[in-house]
């Protein structure tokens, strides 16, 4: 029987981090599902979605374990099962460009929240502007739209949302 088990890794950035990582996930037995791995300043961060036999889950907890005693980082791990399936919705992507200012990713989640838009993946980056240098900031989000939402609506809302915060937003169907 088939386990799952969710691991985030953060450790200095080095050359050769993923492969051990992953290297000691393989020689356990288990098999990467899912992952994302980013840079976050001089840190590098994994989050991994693992399966295996329940014996060879544990092997992975150990040599995780191992891994983290011996290369300085913080491993973590917690057992988890498939999803359940949700009400059906549509996937829609966001891009947004402001200039950077506090509360931009809380803000659009408090407007998702509030209409049970569920939010799939979102990242964010800040970078200089080409011309003027102002410090500026995207995000983009994979957000599921419940079936029961007007979409219309939706779009108005949201638009007039980006227009009071300061925010140039775009929201579209995902293209698969």
């Amino acid at each position: 029987m088939e386990k799952l088990l969710a691991v985030t890794v953060i450790g200095a950035d080095r050359t050769g981090l993923v492969r051990d990582v992953t290297k000691a996930i393989s020689a356990a037995g288990g098999s990467i599902k899912q992952s994302r791995m980013t840079t976050l300043g001089r840190e590098f961060a994994m989050v991994t979605l693992v399966s295996a036999n329940w014996h060879a889950i544990k092997k992975v907890q150990e040599a995780l374990t191992t891994l983290a005693e011996t290369s300085a980082l913080t491993i973590s791990f917690r057992n988890t099962e498939e999803r359940l399936a949700q009400e059906p919705a549509a996937p829609y992507t966001v891009d947004i460009v402001a200039m950077d200012q506090e509360g931009i990713v809380a803000g659009l989640a408090g407007f998702f929240a509030a209409r049970n838009i569920e939010i799939a993946d979102l990242s964010t980056r800040q970078y200089n502007a080409a011309h003027t240098g102002a410090t500026m900031f995207a995000v983009q989000v994979a957000i599921n739209v419940p079936a029961s939402t007007h979409l219309a609506t939706l779009r108005e809302e949201f638009h007039e949302y980006c227009e009071e915060q300061n925010l140039d937003a775009i929201i579209e169907p995902m293209q698969r």
